[in-house]
């Protein structure tokens, strides 16, 4: 089925209004009459104007539905509280506590498990074919229960390209943002496998695949808002439907939009993390968006004198394991197949690829930190250290020509090269 679109005119914006007149004929009042209504919305790590949404969505909804409710799809990032969430939807106190008081803000708990629901399992042959052959697992799929208290869900988030689905948006707000472990550690490191040049900007991928067989289990009507984002933050596409095609809408602008093209690869990058990154496990995405296009022998720098922890979530974790290439891992499974396969999944998309053989890791490629990290804590992290005070960006800058590329707000954009090396070629 072809979504609902509102597209602006070449070089324009999406206005309120037009965005108002989309959620209004997306969400008929004969559909959601006394109906209960959970909105899934992302945490704060994505750029996107949610609370513009959320706004049309409410007033489209009030006086109609008989609940309409929020829950942010953290996946397994850390709880946002109350004022944070405020901010995420763009209200002020004083209308939470009157326009918006009936509406109930909840955190996903990932790890909490009398917060899920067991839905169902992905047997071991539809995995072996969604997976192209390289697993044969029963995948138990647990996600949020709070989602079976409604009659019905709407899920609202932008689309970027993405490490570990190729594409965000769609039913990953559900799977991994409000899933239980089981689902969301093999699908991660089933796209670690893959790796993350093969993966990011590419649309049906293996990983992609298995999010939207977990997403059918879900038996609730699901409307999602697909959001493209300009980088300059604008917004340049806004797709009603279903959740599979409002997405495959989305990412076909956003791969017009989000990925720049280069002719050769750089020696230096320096990756500079937004303030909305406060801590590497997000703030790798500033290695994952241009691994691309970082030469062999390289050096990328992420560049955040703000964050000072390695994961709120998973730091100790992380610090026991390190961070290492995919081959580490799997030439080694039996000493790590027991860790939570996320997180080795997040340390070989932040090291980038490389090779283990004779008991030697040889990177590609050198990651370097930049932030209130020490320099001692860097190293048994398996990870390069530079003092954020003796790096200035504008330093940098313009030198493209001598092999030095500086992304003042890395993250989001995907950088890949014209003519790219077997090792990123989907």
């Amino acid at each position: 089925m072809t979504p609902l679109s509102a597209l602006p005119a070449p070089e324009c914006r999406l206005a309120p209004d037009e965005v108002r007149a989309l959620v209004a004929q997306a969400c008929p009042a004969q559909d959601f009459r006394n109906q209960r209504v959970l909105l899934v919305v992302p945490d704060g790590t994505r750029t996107a104007p949610v609370g513009l949404l959320f706004r049309a969505i409410h007033d489209t909804l009030a006086g109609v539905a008989r609940q309409c409710d929020l829950l942010v799809a953290l996946g397994t990032h850390q709880p946002m509280s109350e004022a944070a969430i405020c901010r995420r939807l763009e209200i002020t106190q004083a209308e939470r506590d009157t326009t918006y008081r009936a509406v109930r803000f909840y955190n996903h708990a990932w790890n909490q498990p009398a917060e899920l629901r067991r839905i169902g399992v992905i047997p071991q042959d539809e995995i072996r074919q969604l997976s192209q052959g390289l697993f044969a697992l029963d995948v138990p799929v647990d996600i949020n229960r709070l989602l079976f208290d409604y009659d019905r869900i709407i899920i609202v988030g932008p689309v970027f390209p993405h490490e570990v689905v190729g594409f965000s948006g769609g039913n990953k707000y559900l799977f991994p943002g409000v899933a239980g472990p089981d689902i969301l550690n093999f699908f991660h490191w089933l796209g670690a496998v893959i790796t993350t040049p093969r993966i990011i900007g590419n649309t049906w991928t293996p990983v992609r695949r298995v999010i939207d067989r977990a997403a059918a289990m879900v038996d609730r009507p699901k409307l999602c808002f697909a959001l493209v984002v300009a980088p300059d933050s604008h917004l340049a596409g806004l797709f009603a439907g279903t959740p599979e095609d409002s997405w495959a809408a989305a990412a076909d602008l956003s791969r017009q939009l989000h990925i720049t093209f280069k002719e050769h690869p750089y020696q230096t990058i320096l990756s500079c993390a937004p303030a909305m990154y406060d801590e590497i496990w997000t703030a790798g995405k500033c290695m994952y968006k241009l691994e691309p296009v970082l030469a062999d022998g390289g050096e990328l720098i992420i560049y955040a004198p703000h964050i000072a922890e390695v994961s709120f979530t998973h730091g100790k974790l992380i610090e026991t394991i390190g961070y290492h290439c995919r081959d580490y891992f799997l030439n080694q499974w039996d000493r790590f197949q027991h860790h939570p396969w996320g997180v080795l999944a997040h340390s070989a998309h932040v090291h980038g690829l490389g090779t283990f053989d004779n008991g030697i890791e040889v990177p590609r490629a050198r990651v370097t930190l930049a932030t209130q990290i020490p320099e001692a804590a860097c190293r048994r992290l398996n990870l390069g250290y530079r003092d954020p005070r003796s790096l200035d960006p504008e330093v940098f800058a313009h030198r493209e020509t001598e092999g030095v590329l500086v992304v003042p707000k890395a993250g989001e954009i995907l950088y890949r090269l014209v003519n790219p090396p077997p090792w990123a070629s989907a």
